[in-house]
Parts: C-alpha cells; sequence; structure tokens
C-alpha cells in the first residue's frame, strides 16, 4: 500500500535530511507509538526509550526509505519488533514471578506486523468509515488524520466541543465494534485510532 498524502511529501524531504519533516513526522506518531510500546513493556521509561531508538533507526537509515510504501507500517514494525527485543532482554535480567506474572497477560504471538496486516486494519477502517455520518467521519479524520484537538474541531466547524466529543465516542464505539477480534489486531487498532 502506498504512503498517505498527507505523509509521502515528508517522508520524501525525510530521505533528503531535512530535520522539519522528520520533527513533523515524528510529533506526528511519537504519542501512538510509546502507548503501543508501552501495552507490553509496562513501563514508562522503557516505552520512551523504544520511541527514541525507533526515531533514531528512522534518522540513521533515511535513505534507505522507500516513500512509495505505507511509513505508518514501517514504523509500527520497528516498533513490535524493538519491543518484543526489550522485553525478551527485560524478562532474561529480571527473576521476579511477580513481574513474569504481570506481563503474562500481555503475550502475544512473535510474528512480524507485516504490511498486508497493517493494511488490512487500515482499509476495514476506511470501509465502516463510509458507514457513518459525513459529520461524524469529518470530526474523525480531522481529529486522527489532522491531529486537531476537540476544540480547534469545535472552532473550525461552529459547533460545541462536546459535539465533537459525542460524535467521536460514536464513531470508535462503532468501528471497535467491527474490528476483527484477533488480539493483535485489536491493539494495532486501539493505538493507531483509540489512543
Amino acid at each position: 500500500m502506498k504512503n498517505t498524502n498527507s505523509n509521502i511529501e515528508f517522508v520524501r524531504l525525510l530521505t533528503k535530511g531535512d530535520m522539519a519533516a522528520f520533527d513533523i513526522l515524528y510529533n506526528k506518531y511519537c504519542h501512538k507509538l510509546h502507548a503501543f510500546a508501552l501495552i507490553y513493556l509496562k513501563q514508562e521509561e522503557d516505552a520512551e526509550e523504544i520511541v527514541q531508538n525507533v526515531f533514531v533507526k528512522i534518522w540513521n537509515s533515511r535513505n534507505k526509505i522507500d516513500i512509495y510504501t505505507s511509513f505508518e507500517s514501517f514504523l509500527f514494525t520497528i516498533t513490535y519488533n524493538s519491543t518484543m527485543s526489550l522485553l525478551r532482554k527485560r524478562m532474561t535480567e529480571i527473576k521476579s514471578r511477580a513481574y513474569l506474572k504481570s506481563i503474562q497477560q500481555f503475550e502475544v504471538s512473535s510474528h512480524i506486523i507485516d504490511e498486508m496486516q497493517f493494511n488490512e486494519l487500515k482499509n476495514k477502517v476506511q470501509s465502516l468509515l463510509e458507514q457513518i455520518t459525513p459529520r461524524q467521519k469529518e470530526i474523525f479524520l480531522l481529529s486522527r488524520e489532522e491531529g486537531l484537538t476537540h476544540k480547534e474541531i469545535a472552532t473550525k466547524l461552529k459547533i460545541t466541543e462536546s459535539t465533537v466529543n459525542n460524535h467521536l465516542v460514536t464513531t470508535l464505539r462503532f468501528l471497535k465494534s467491527h474490528i476483527d477480534s484477533s488480539v493483535l489486531v485489536n491493539v494495532l487498532f486501539f493505538y493507531l485510532f483509540l489512543v
């Protein structure tokens, strides 16, 4: 799947060493990647370390990035692999049964989040968005794709923040109820669209 229009220009600039484009992509995805890593690691510092390492890898390999493939999928794959690597390291270092028990519920299959799986989820969400009202879709895209706050959306659309919140809650509840029950897919969905 190709990069989204909102990303492709920034990714192109990133491959040329543009620090401003790097900062824009970092700010767009750092919180989602942090939340995604945190569900497995359970430690804020570990999740922060993962995010920093991921973007260091992105910067160091910027000239090898294919601007025509999904940058989001690329990011989440690196984050997943780095998280699993750190988790295995922590499990080796820490012998406490309590620690092992606390993370047991978050164990998932060790397979890589490949682009096909990632894009399948994205396509499913796009299809579901066609089933909601135009206003709900508009608010969802302003929030999730453009990163606007509830207040900014309310100002832009000349509605109340409460109305924005109600539309988002309704939309997210609808999306989640129609997403595959697979553990990994649900985790991806949650951290791509609900955080």
